[in-house]
């Protein structure tokens, strides 16, 4: 712990100018929901679109003074980016392998600051087995995403500007994926004020460090898909355990709909784009996992923003129906020509507006003569939607709403 605060402390200057002191910002929103003095710290808007960068400044950096001339790594997103536009920095040449699944705007973004992008393998493992063969091949340094102590000392970098930026803090809630981060937030603020509770968040279908913390040892996991998969490793490392397990004053978990609720909630309230995993932080605090922070200064990491926008879509479809915002109607109608214009003249009089109609003839419930209909709507507000529903009861068509 006490290396990496040293290091911290040189790769905070080296890295400085390549990067941006992100914002942190009070939210009367989020603070309202949490029972807390929330503040955010914006990540997402990093170079790159992510903290990972700080670390993968500082480790090429090292490399690169050591004569070192090429780079590789693993990663499914934002450790690749960081790496990619590093080596750009540093004129070093750079082969980043990224499994199959990775999504197309990643995979365009690492390409973008000049690696050389290999797919493979359907998971982090197989990736990183050959990543490990072509630096072996190239005589490449392989750079690991979160086990390496330069890794960790530019991810504390952020636990400096937390620092300056904030007189009193009393926790910080941070992500936990192979654990890179929270070690070097733990490094710094640990020492210098030992007071600061740190609180740690894990997808529930990922929770290796919880469980590991738990059972005093690494422990590998079995994984499920999340929107937070930049926090979805089977097991930590060696390196980040040993600071984690010594130091963390907690471990909460966050599922998937508390992970896409905040996710949608930073696009509504903040105005910000941030991925599952940025948006954990918030999930934890406003689900009210974290005990005992009423009235406290709250800092929720919000470490990235690279969200494929497709899932950023479903967030979005998924928060519009959880707030009765976006709803489904559905009714047996009489199958006559007509009938659909009237229903939707009467949609239309209530100012709420069709996203998606679809029809059903075939259902063995279904009265003869008549067909299903089912009607993904927009409305103002619930008293609109309520008024759609009498109209069409009186003109005769009898809907039910469902989320």
């Amino acid at each position: 712990m006490e290396e990496v605060y040293n290091r911290s402390r040189i790769a905070l200057k080296v890295i400085k100018k390549y990067i941006h002191t992100t914002p942190l910002d009070a939210s009367m929103t989020f603070s309202n929901m949490a029972g807390c003095r929330v503040y955010l710290k914006y990540e997402n808007l990093q170079k790159t679109g992510s903290f990972k960068v700080r670390g993968a400044l500082f480790k090429v950096y090292e490399l690169y003074n050591k004569g070192v001339d090429g780079v590789t790594t693993a990663s499914a997103g934002n450790h690749a980016q960081g790496v990619a536009f590093a080596a750009k920095v540093f004129k070093m040449r750079s082969a980043i392998v990224m499994p199959i699944t990775t999504p197309i705007s990643k995979i365009e973004a690492t390409a973008g600051y000049g690696a050389e992008v290999i797919l493979h393998g359907s998971v982090f493992d197989e990736a990183e087995s050959l990543a490990l063969s072509i630096a072996r091949e190239k005589n490449y340094a392989y750079i690991h995403p979160f086990n390496d102590i330069d890794v960790i000392a530019g991810q504390a970098t952020i636990a400096w500007e937390l620092l300056e930026q904030l007189d009193s803090i009393d926790v910080v809630v941070v992500p936990i994926g192979g654990g890179g981060l929270a070690s070097g937030i733990i490094s710094v603020l640990k020492i210098v004020k030992p007071s600061i509770r740190i609180v740690g968040v894990e997808p529930s279908v990922a929770p290796k460090m919880k469980k590991s913390v738990e059972m005093k040892k690494i422990v590998e996991v079995d994984v499920k898909p999340s929107l937070a998969d930049g926090l979805i490793v089977k097991k930590v490392g060696e390196l980040t355990f040993n600071i984690i397990s010594n130091t963390i004053d907690e471990i909460v978990t966050v599922d998937e709909d508390e992970i896409a609720y905040s996710m949608y909630l930073l696009l509504e309230r903040a105005k910000t784009l941030a991925e599952g995993a940025g948006a954990s932080t918030l999930a934890a605090l406003i689900s009210g996992k974290i005990q005992g922070i009423k009235g406290k200064n709250v800092v929720a990491l919000i470490t990235g923003g690279n969200a494929d926008l497709t899932s950023i879509y479903r967030v979005i479809v998924r928060g519009l129906l959880k707030h009765g915002r976006m709803v489904k109607i559905y009714g047996y109608v009489p199958d006559i020509p007509g009938t659909l214009y009237k229903i939707t003249e009467v949609i239309a009089k209530h100012r709420c507006n069709i996203v998606d109609i679809r029809h059903e003839r075939s259902n063995e419930k279904m009265p003869p003569l008549y067909t299903y209909i089912e009607i993904l709507l927009e409305v103002p507000s619930r008293k609109a939607l309520d008024n759609v529903i009498n109209d069409l009861q009186k003109n005769g068509f009898n809907f039910s709403t469902t989320t």
